[in-house]
């Protein structure tokens, strides 16, 4: 199964079947090139971040133009994160960096889904590849993730 196609799988299992997913010839691998493909602002894209807790992974979905204030993060989740590398991204997501979903991943991870998304309606996330994106209801989004609603964006 493509890794499109596990995303859509676990869209469905979620009772997202019908979300709407665009895929483009450019690349949608940054927030800011994601926002140009589809016509939205850089606010309303979901950027997937993985750190590590050790070996543990930690998922942060946040906000396209913001940056994670991972003193932040450490202290919510009462341990020392570091961003991981593109190999433990990898490893645990079974995704690459660019394309990684909020779901669909090969280990489960703990998820923090930023407080900003919440005041949309709809927001974009990766949809597996760099060049694919599907379209969310942030409290979906926070549903089929099991997602912990916190603030992580840094102080502006």
């Amino acid at each position: 199964m493509s890794s499109r196609e596990r995303v859509l799988a676990a869209l469905a299992a979620h009772g997202l079947a019908e979300a709407e997913v665009r895929e483009f010839a450019e690349s949608t691998a940054t927030a800011v090139d994601a926002a140009a493909a589809i016509g939205t602002s850089v606010e309303r894209i979901v950027k997937s971040l993985v750190f590590a807790a050790g070996d543990k992974p930690i998922l942060v979905l946040a906000s396209g133009p913001n940056r994670v204030d991972t003193a932040r993060v450490s202290q919510l989740l009462g341990l020392p994160i570091a961003r991981a590398n593109a190999d433990q991204v990898r490893a645990w997501t079974g995704f690459a960096i660019g394309g990684v979903p909020p779901l669909a991943h090969a280990t489960p991870l703990q998820t923090l889904v930023d407080q900003d998304l919440l005041q949309f309606d709809r927001v974009w996330a990766a949809a597996g590849t760099p060049n694919a994106v599907f379209a969310i209801d942030p409290n979906d989004l926070v549903r089929i993730t099991g997602a912990q609603v916190a603030e992580v964006a840094q102080a502006g």
